[in-house]
C-alpha cells in the first residue's frame, strides 16, 4: 500500500526537496522531484515544488506509491549459499555485486542472480526487490538474507524493525580506535554537503553502532562491530565521525592505495526461523581481498 507521512516544519530555509530526503533516507532528491511533479507532495495544501523554501510551521505531506516491478529477468551469477530452507535463503555476497536493480544498473545484481536460484521468487511482493529484507552496500561483502514467500518476508522484516536479528561486522578502521570497546550512540542523516553520505546531524534518524577492538596494527585497528540500528551507511558514517574511517572507504575519507574498497565484512547473522522459530546463525569468513590487506598490515606492523 503507498505510505503516507506528514512534516511540520520546524527550522525555515531549507529546499523543500532536500528537507524531505534528510526525513526520509531512502528517498533520492531526483525521486523528490518525480514524487512533486506527479502531485505527491503538498506544502500546506497546495502543490510542492522541489525548489520551494520551506518556513518554519509548513506542513508538508507526501504519499509514496508502492514500488512498480520491473522486467527482472534471472541471471546465472554464482551464489555462495550460507543456508537455505524451504523460507529463507543466506547468501555470502561478494563486494562489487549490487543488491538490487536501479538506475544505472537494471542487471546483474543479486535479485538477478537470487531469481535465477528461486525462479518462483519473482512474485514476493510484486516490487524491484523481490524477497530482499535487507541490504548491504555494493562493496560491502558477507551475509545477506531472502525471504523465499510472502509469509517469510513479513516475518523477517518483522524481526529486523524489532532489532531481534543479531549481525556482527568485521571492519578495519583508520588509526588507533582509543577504547577497547564502545557504542557510537548519534543520529544520521544525508550529509548536507555531499547528498551520496550519511553523515550525524542534530534531528536524524536515531543510529546506535557498538564496537570491540580485535587486533591493532600501526595506523589502523581492526574492529568487531554489531549494530543495534540499520540506518544507511551507519557503521560507515559512524567511524568517520569518530576521525576512524574505515580502510578503502573513499566515499567517508578512508582512501587506500592497497585497498580498492571499504574494509567492511557481515561476518554473522542470527535470526529466527519464520516458520518453526529455531535460531539460524551463519557465518561467513573473510574474502580473499581483506585477509589479504590484513596480512599487508600485520607485516607492515612488526617491528
Amino acid at each position: 500500500m503507498p505510505k503516507s507521512y506528514r512534516f511540520t516544519v520546524e527550522a525555515p530555509g531549507q529546499r523543500l526537496d532536500r528537507y524531505l530526503a534528510d526525513r526520509l533516507p531512502d528517498l533520492t532528491r531526483s525521486y523528490v522531484k518525480k514524487l512533486a511533479d506527479d502531485g505527491m507532495i503538498a506544502v500546506d495544501g497546495r502543490a510542492g515544488k522541489p525548489s520551494l523554501k520551506l518556513k518554519a510551521g509548513d506542513e508538508v505531506a507526501l504519499v509514496v506509491p508502492d514500488p512498480q516491478p520491473l522486467d527482472l529477468r534471472p541471471e546465472e551469477i554464482p551464489l555462495a549459499v550460507a543456508y537455505e530452507d524451504d523460507d529463507v535463503l543466506v547468501v555470502d555476497k561478494p563486494a562489487g555485486l549490487t543488491v538490487h536493480p536501479g538506475p544505472g544498473h537494471p542487471s546483474h545484481t543479486l535479485v538477478n542472480a537470487v531469481l535465477a536460484h528461486c525462479p518462483d521468487l519473482a512474485g514476493i511482493k510484486g516490487t524491484t526487490r523481490p524477497g530482499i529484507v535487507h541490504r548491504l552496500d555494493k562493496d560491502t561483502s558477507g551475509l545477506i538474507v531472502v525471504a523465499k514467500n510472502d509469509a517469510a518476508h513479513q516475518a523477517l522484516a518483522r524481526q529486523f524493525k524489532e532489532r531481534s536479528v543479531a549481525k556482527r561486522y568485521v571492519a578495519l578502521a583508520r588509526g588507533n580506535v582509543g577504547r577497547e570497546s564502545g557504542v557510537i550512540d548519534a543520529p544520521l542523516a544525508r550529509d548536507p554537503r555531499n547528498r551520496k553520505r550519511m553523515a550525524v546531524v542534530a534531528g536524524g534518524r536515531e543510529a546506535r553502532t557498538a564496537y570491540r577492538v580485535v587486533e591493532r596494527f600501526q595506523g589502523a585497528t581492526l574492529v568487531e562491530v554489531t549494530p543495534e540500528t540499520g540506518r544507511t551507511h551507519q557503521i560507515r558514517a559512524h567511524f568517520a565521525s569518530i576521525r576512524h574511517p574505515l580502510v578503502g572507504d573513499q566515499l567517508y575519507g578512508g582512501r587506500s592505495a592497497s585497498l580498492g574498497r571499504q574494509f567492511l565484512h557481515a561476518a554473522e547473522l542470527t535470526f529466527a526461523q519464520p516458520r518453526t522459530g529455531r535460531l539460524v546463525r551463519c557465518a561467513a569468513p573473510l574474502p580473499p581481498d581483506l585477509e589479504e590487506a590484513l596480512r599487508v598490515w600485520r607485516e607492515a606492523s612488526q617491528p
